[in-house]
């Protein structure tokens, strides 16, 4: 393992870990504020160590702030990874299964799906539904899905083209059973590293909303909504947006390149060239 994905592993470790304990790790209630203290710049900018991030507009401790809103977007972009592969790959394996009618329905909605600006759709179902944390997860789930459909699609069909698929299917065995048991199994590592892939995407994603306002709400916090908070206090406190862009920017950096190195060990189609 190079040097350069140990450090990216070790970063992502250490997210975790942050992210995982925050309740602990907190030196302060991230909603605690304190306007006799606001804007208090962090200790490497001349600031002091109780509050050694800093402070924002109303006097919340950055650092605290920081680790919560880790937790958060951390755990919103897992979920909605997830329920993305979850109903990609589902839809993958109908498709090849039923082809036909089915396969054209699938595939016709996987193409509406990248050709619409996903944000466009958030704004809309946003606007009828209203927002709120159950409906953000729902749309940041099925950001993507149609990369999973696609690639489980052209995986399942290569497969029921192996030996072992037919002899399978001349035993009788069932055919959701040959897809769990057998077939499944075979492609899931194509699909686990792809699931890294989109994993980076998606955080940016809810980085992206909550900075424009229609993702993570006040009381609660994220990434992106620290971001977004911070953009009117660039020149005074500039530290507001700089340290979770940093930190938005190192982690995806990190997963990208623990994703890239994960398909150069798993994708045996990556192998071969």
């Amino acid at each position: 393992m190079a040097p350069f994905i140990r450090v990216a592993a070790g970063f992502l470790i250490l997210m975790a870990v942050l992210a995982v304990g925050a309740d602990l790790l907190a030196p302060f209630d991230p909603l605690r504020t304190n306007l006799l203290a606001r804007l208090q710049p962090p200790v490497f900018a001349g600031g002091s160590w109780v509050n050694w991030l800093g402070t924002d507009e109303l006097g919340r401790d950055t650092f605290s702030r920081l680790l919560h809103a880790l937790r958060t977007s951390l755990l919103i972009a897992a979920i909605g990874t997830l329920i993305g592969a979850i109903i990609g790959t589902t839809l993958g394996f109908v498709a090849a299964h039923y082809r036909g009618l089915t396969e054209h329905v699938i595939m016709a909605a996987v193409d509406f799906q990248a050709a619409v600006p996903f944000i466009i759709l958030v704004m809309f179902v946003l606007a009828v539904l209203g927002n709120s944390m159950v409906v953000f997860l729902v749309l940041i789930g099925f950001a993507g899905w149609e990369v999973y459909t696609r690639l489980a699609r052209g995986l399942v069909l290569s497969a029921r083209q192996r030996n072992y698929v037919m002899a399978l299917e001349g035993l009788e065995m069932s055919w959701p059973r040959i897809y769990a048991k057998h077939v499944l199994p075979n492609i899931a590592s194509a699909i686990i590293v792809q699931l890294t892939l989109n994993f980076p995407a998606t955080i940016l994603l809810e980085t992206g909303l909550s900075f424009l306002g229609l993702g993570v709400q006040p009381p609660n916090t994220s990434l992106g909504l620290m971001l977004g908070e911070g953009r009117n206090y660039l020149l005074q406190a500039w530290w507001l947006s700089v340290i979770p862009g940093m930190t938005i920017f190192v982690t995806t950096l990190s997963m990208s390149v623990l994703g890239d190195w994960l398909r150069d060990r798993l994708d045996p189609l990556s192998q071969a060239r």
